[in-house]
């Protein structure tokens, strides 16, 4: 857990970064939000330096939320992007008291049909003992992850020196298929929440604003143009500018 700015006359802003990801991605947006408020930023289980854990259900991520909120006084407004969106929507539906408002970046109370096992058997497929470089790294990720900017992604996570992965890659192969669904609940949170997406991206389609209603009857939608799913790596300016609006309200 990492901690920006000191101003407590609001809850913490704690942001829930998503799959393969850290808190150290969203550092940038991070520090330009505690210029206003106290931020809060941290690595997901089975990511970064949190404990490793056998599972990587929803309600686990939401449980390990509720326990950082507790110990940052009980309440808090939270930012999730991704698989952390998910996980910060199941804890407003488990545990609303804690929530005072959700913004969900990029992804639907819903399961999805694509899988990014496949992503997990590439870095699992590295000869880490014969890497010495990043460059050589990304070289020989490029043999099955064709996009550079993903490959930049991932490798935010190899520690060169340690020559391994700061990912449980193991059981996040294994529970890739509870990772993009969304588990079944009769929770609902009345709290303000923004659905924040890329227009590019079509992870939030029209089709999901039933579900996201009956769940999130306060829910409202807006969308940042010439950004896709990355949309606070892509249009930072413009993401920061909605979440600040949205939370310091």
């Amino acid at each position: 857990m990492t901690t920006y700015g000191e101003d407590e006359s609001l809850p913490p802003v704690l942001i829930v970064h998503g799959l393969f990801g850290s808190g150290r991605n969203w550092r940038a947006i991070a520090r330009r939000m505690a210029r206003a408020r106290r931020v809060v930023t941290v690595d997901m289980r089975n990511h970064g330096q949190s404990p490793r854990a056998d599972s990587q259900s929803y309600p686990g991520m939401a449980a390990d939320l509720a326990e950082v909120i507790a110990a940052l006084g009980g309440r808090a407004d939270v930012l999730g992007h991704s698989m952390g969106g998910k996980a910060a929507m199941v804890l407003a539906l488990s545990r609303p008291e804690m929530v005072r408002r959700l913004l969900v970046a990029d992804i639907a109370p819903v399961a999805y049909e694509h899988s990014l096992r496949h992503l997990v058997e590439a870095m699992q497929g590295l000869d880490l003992a014969r890497i010495n470089t990043r460059e050589e790294a990304d070289a020989a990720l490029a043999r099955t992850v064709e996009a550079p900017e993903l490959r930049a992604f991932l490798l935010q996570s190899l520690d060169l020196k340690a020559k391994k992965w700061r990912l449980n890659l193991d059981v996040l192969g294994r529970d890739m298929e509870l990772i993009t669904g969304f588990p079944e609940t009769r929770g609902r949170f009345d709290g303000p929440v923004l659905f924040l997406s890329g227009a590019e991206s079509d992870y939030v389609r029209p089709e999901h604003r039933a579900r996201i209603q009956a769940l999130f009857p306060r829910a409202r939608f807006a969308r940042i143009p010439g950004a896709g799913h990355w949309l606070h790596a892509e249009r930072p300016r413009a993401f920061l500018a909605a979440a600040e609006v949205f939370f310091n309200r």
